[in-house]
């Protein structure tokens, strides 16, 4: 199926710009559309250069998830559109509003502008955290997608993706404006590491001001964390699977996680891993108990929704934050594997010398601040 377009939501971000890297290897693509509400003059130049040797069309839009005549105007001409678009918090700095807005009105908005245009294929990216987990004591090794797992957290992030995603699922099989038929899936990424990543840049930053130790903020979990060139490359699998709705009607509707073969490990032991070579080391004080630091979090909680009528207290953090970085909860992605022909293609090893090299950059940019406390 010659002359295919895409266009990609949340095309600057961590994850976006991976999925735009394997995009424009793919064999009769023609266009790219690159659409995050933070493009400016001189990052649609920095867009433009990386591509300049291929002959796919990049156009960089800098626009809105929730003006809906924009959404319009931008799926025009559109054969699949992957939206990984969202607003990531779960420690409560931006307001709920903010957050169900663009993580669930936004994708709204931008199904309803898929079904106008007669854009035909609609990958999500969603995240584990629809999922749970629900409790620290909770344990999941290697669940799947039969497991029925979906969070109940009010909380803003997750609410917003479990809804969003919920529409999205829903959407499948829709009628186009042109008659056609409006095909989706979702993708459930364990949580994402790599080159870029802003949760890992400011774990190693942080550390370099306290003399290379690494906070411990997950030293109870068991996870298994994705690397995300693997992320990018489950969704090209997807796109190309949606295209071709004859050859793959499996995916239809579907959700899959996507993990890859990452050591299951705790959250903490992935920074340690992924930054030794640099001499960061753990945190070896005591730490509070789970049970107990799960309790504070809801302490601090209860004084926040006290104060709220005259005062906007933020906890450091709360018992969602608490639980989902300190449970066992993993999962397979033997679905994806079946159905979209996913394997990872990127190695543990590999992974890790390519963060691990990327986190060394951030240190000769702050070395200054670096101690030799850990060696």
């Amino acid at each position: 199926m010659p002359g295919w377009s895409c266009l990609v939501t949340g095309a600057g971000g961590f994850l976006g710009q991976r999925i735009i890297q394997l995009l424009v290897q793919e064999k009769d693509l023609e266009e790219i559309k690159v659409l995050d509400k933070v493009f400016r003059p001189e990052t649609r130049e920095q867009f433009f250069s990386k591509y300049l040797g291929t002959s796919i069309k990049v156009t960089v839009l800098e626009g809105d998830i929730l003006d809906t005549q924009y959404l319009r105007r931008a799926c025009q001409g559109i054969s699949v559109v992957i939206h990984t678009a969202a607003i990531i918090d779960v420690t409560g700095v931006i307001p709920r509003q903010t957050i169900l807005d663009v993580n669930l009105k936004g994708t709204q908005n931008l199904l309803e502008a898929c079904i106008q245009a007669s854009v035909p294929a609609f990958i999500f990216s969603s995240s584990v955290d629809v999922a749970g987990p629900n409790s620290y004591k909770e344990i999941v090794l290697n669940g799947d997608e039969d497991g029925h797992h979906e969070s109940i957290w009010p909380d803003p992030y997750p609410y917003s993706k479990k809804m969003a995603e919920k529409a999205v699922l829903a959407a499948n099989g829709s009628t186009l404006k042109n008659g056609g038929t409006l095909y989706t899936c979702a993708l459930r990424p364990m949580y994402i590491y790599g080159e870029r990543s802003r949760f890992i840049s400011n774990i190693i930053i942080t550390a370099l001001k306290n003399k290379g130790v690494l906070g411990c903020t997950g030293k109870f979990s068991t996870a298994n964390p994705v690397y995300v060139g693997n992320v990018a490359w489950a969704h090209i699998l997807a796109a190309r699977g949606l295209r071709d709705p004859q050859k793959s009607p499996n995916i239809q509707g579907q959700f899959y996680y996507i993990s890859d073969d990452t050591p299951h490990q705790s959250y903490d032991d992935l920074n340690c891993a992924l930054s030794k070579e640099w001499g960061f080391c753990l945190d070896s004080s005591w730490s509070l108990p789970l049970p107990l630091l799960y309790w504070l979090a809801f302490f601090l909680e209860t004084v926040s929704f006290l104060l709220s009528p005259i005062y906007r207290y933020r906890p450091l953090f709360n018992r969602h934050l608490v639980t989902l970085s300190n449970s066992t909860f993993t999962f397979s992605y033997k679905k994806a594997q079946r159905d979209l022909g996913y394997e990872p293609l990127v190695s543990w090893e590999e992974a890790k010398q390519k963060t691990s090299e990327w986190i060394g950059t951030l240190v000769e940019q702050h070395k200054e601040t670096l101690d030799t406390k850990c060696q």
